[in-house]
């Protein structure tokens, strides 16, 4: 048996449970952290050599030039343990085996049809631990026509409409400034990794998730989507505006820009007090979302000289007295450090087992009032290999198990 990872503290709804994360980049490691925030055991398969390719994703770094992990790569580690197996060697391809015939999960974003070469597939998994919940991860899914091309976030926000309706109108089309669609991929792949324990639980059989980016985009659309179902037109890049509610927008201010996200009628009613311009409330073509979607190029031109008058600071204060959705613009380092933030505890530091403090962002999750976040850093390279194969009496030619990457009792500094 693989040796527990230790003393618990924090959150440990997932206490006992086993994953091994053969993922890389973002989406299959974002869904790994997410579970070991939870308090799974997640262990990392890595590519001797050089691992997760998010490692050399850099600048910036964490660490000297010697011992360096890039900020990217620190985002979605947390929490779990590195070994490096060379999947492609029948040694590695049996010490894989050996680790899921204890595992309770198996993350995956191998090409469709690239691990069943190495007998590292689903149902060749499957057949000797038939608990095992097997998630796979991929650009397009295990069928259809393009099953077995490449799959990268930026392309599915391409095809996947996502960059048809973001930017100005008649600009260029634009992604959006973070892989939203590795993100969210991360996140359905956890619920429906959830979802498959609690299955489990009820049938003693786990199953194969099939995951696909661009799957996850097209149900991220939402509303977009439906508008184009149900309306039968092709919706338009807005720049800031919605396509459903008005106003619902950025504004400039006398010094700057405001968010107004007037919600409802009321929220409308408020927001043209505030201006100075009651009446506008009033007008038929103005009192109701419909009626000011329809109107939007007459209403536009009023409210936006009335937000002209003041500063940011000056709207954001007056129309939240008034409880009118609106908010400042502020870049990430300001909107880290916002009160807000703050007070929330989202920002961590962790032990990065070397006499620093690393800093990350944490999990939102929080249950009975305790933020789910696992305090284990992103690990080194490799850096519980040599513990484990001691753990499982395998040869290890890189170094004796040490005490400090113990793969029976880690450093309690650095539990989740």
């Amino acid at each position: 048996m693989i040796p527990p990872a230790g003393a618990a503290a924090g959150v440990r709804l997932l206490e006992g449970v086993r994953v091994l994360d053969l993922s890389r980049v973002l989406a299959g490691p974002w869904a790994g952290q997410l579970l070991a925030d939870y308090g799974a055991d997640v262990i990392k398969v890595e590519r001797p050599g050089s691992g997760d390719d998010t490692r050399a994703w850099g600048p910036p770094w964490w660490g000297d030039a010697s011992d360096r992990m890039s900020a990217y790569y620190l985002c979605a580690n947390r929490g779990k343990r590195s070994v490096a197996i060379d999947i492609t060697q029948p040694e590695g391809q049996a010490r894989v085996r050996e680790l899921t015939a204890e595992a309770d999960v198996l993350i995956e974003n191998y090409k469709v049809g690239q691990l069943a070469g190495y007998g590292l597939d689903a149902p060749s998994l499957r057949a000797f631990n038939p608990r095992l919940v097997y998630c796979s991860i991929t650009g397009y899914g295990q069928t259809g026509p393009d099953a077995e091309r490449a799959g990268y976030d930026f392309a599915i926000q391409a095809e996947g409409g996502l960059m048809s309706i973001t930017g100005e109108p008649g600009g260029e089309p634009q992604k959006v400034g973070v892989a939203v669609v590795d993100v969210m991929t991360g996140v359905y792949a956890t619920t429906a990794i959830l979802a498959a324990l609690n299955g489990r639980h009820q049938s003693g059989v786990g199953c194969h998730i099939d995951m696909a980016l661009l799957d996850v985009q097209m149900a991220m659309l939402a509303n977009q989507a439906s508008n184009a179902i149900v309306g039968q037109v092709a919706p338009r890049r807005l720049g800031n505006a919605h396509p459903n509610i008005v106003p619902y927008q950025v504004f400039a201010t006398a010094d700057g820009h405001v968010v107004v996200a007037v919600g409802n009628d009321a929220q409308f009613s408020r927001l043209v007090a505030v201006l100075e311009m009651p009446h506008i409330a009033t007008d038929v073509r103005f009192s109701t979302n419909a009626a000011r979607v329809a109107h939007r190029t007459d209403l536009l031109p009023l409210l936006v000289p009335a937000l002209l008058r003041r500063t940011t600071a000056e709207w954001t204060a007056m129309l939240n007295q008034e409880t009118v959705p609106c908010a400042p613009i502020l870049d990430i380092p300001a909107a880290l450090q916002q009160a807000q933030v703050l007070a929330r505890e989202l920002l961590i530091d962790v032990d990065d087992g070397h006499g620093g403090l690393m800093p990350l962002v944490g999990s939102p999750a929080c249950f009975d009032g305790q933020r789910a976040v696992s305090r284990r850093p992103p690990p080194r390279l490799h850096q519980h290999g040599p513990a484990l194969a001691h753990s499982r009496g395998w040869p290890d030619a890189d170094s004796p198990a040490s005490p400090e990457a113990s793969f029976t009792d880690p450093d309690p500094k650095a539990q989740p």
